[in-house]
């Protein structure tokens, strides 16, 4: 039975376009604020920035129902697990905004014991916001460039697994 990844090359140019399309302006975040950087994201969800606009519905049910991660804040090496289960739990295509110095490289606290340099060494980030405590613009401007990354994507780079000698299936 074949897959979604090789049928999509064989979807014509249009049909992607649809595809990407939809899956730009609909994303369901599923937020993990886990310092001072949550509250530039709350900020962002109200009234005066308004990400709604973008296509960003904030605040989904679970990791069941979102496809855009926003970890924000310091990810300590006890979080980094429940950080990488609830990525797992993720339908694909799945994307992460790593917001703020802390979840990028550790932030001022980059050299404590219990501290993980950035986020992206438990889970793979799409796009990084930086600042401390990064402005709501930032993370607009972050959603934006996550937008056109995935207006650019082609379906079959996001459902076909490769093998580890790095020939496609």
């Amino acid at each position: 039975m074949p897959t979604v990844g090789p049928v999509s090359r064989l979807a014509p140019k249009p049909m992607r376009f649809v595809l990407n399309w939809g899956r730009r302006y609909s994303l369901w975040v599923f937020n993990f604020g886990l310092a001072c950087c949550a509250i530039e994201f709350i900020a962002t969800s109200m009234s005066r920035h308004d990400f709604i606009r973008f296509g960003v519905i904030p605040f989904a049910n679970g990791p069941r129902q979102a496809d855009l991660m926003i970890v924000s804040g310091t990810v300590t090496d006890k979080m980094a697990p429940a950080v990488k289960r609830l990525y797992e739990q993720m339908p694909d295509p799945k994307y992460v905004i790593s917001f703020g110095a802390c979840s990028n490289t550790g932030g001022p606290y980059w050299d404590s014991y219990c501290v993980t340099n950035g986020v992206d060494q438990i889970i793979p980030v799409d796009v990084y916001v930086p600042g401390c405590p990064p402005r709501p613009e930032a993370l607009l401007y972050g959603i934006m460039k996550l937008q056109e990354k995935i207006a650019a994507e082609r379906l079959g780079d996001r459902y076909v697994p490769s093998r580890s000698n790095g020939e496609e299936a």
